[in-house]
């Protein structure tokens, strides 16, 4: 499974506050029945703006989304809905923010 693939959140639960997860687990992991996801949640729903270092905008679909970062979660790779988008054009912004998030940096 390619990192920076967008799907589809199949979760009925999550779907409005996050209507897209960002897969950004290393492909040299793809035999693990996990994958790494980030919720994307629409940067109009936001209360106030993100911190943009740990929070990117990121478009889908030609909209504007926010990588909700502190959320990230594993989940199973057969949870995973309809693929919809490659970000990886935004990896050096995806990749940063998980390294702030891990780091500080």
């Amino acid at each position: 499974m390619p990192q920076f693939t967008v799907y589809r959140n199949p979760n009925r639960t999550t779907r409005d506050r996050f209507p897209f997860l960002l897969d950004v687990q290393s492909e040299l992991l793809d035999e693990l029945d996990t994958r790494l996801v980030a919720p994307l949640a629409r940067l109009a729903d936001l209360p106030s703006p993100p911190i943009t270092r740990l929070m990117p905008v990121l478009a889908v679909e030609g909209a504007d989304y926010v990588m909700v970062t502190p959320q990230v979660a594993g989940i199973p790779r057969r949870l995973l809905g309809e693929h919809v988008a490659d970000l990886s054009s935004q990896r050096h912004e995806i990749r940063a923010a998980l390294d702030f998030l891990l780091t500080g940096f």
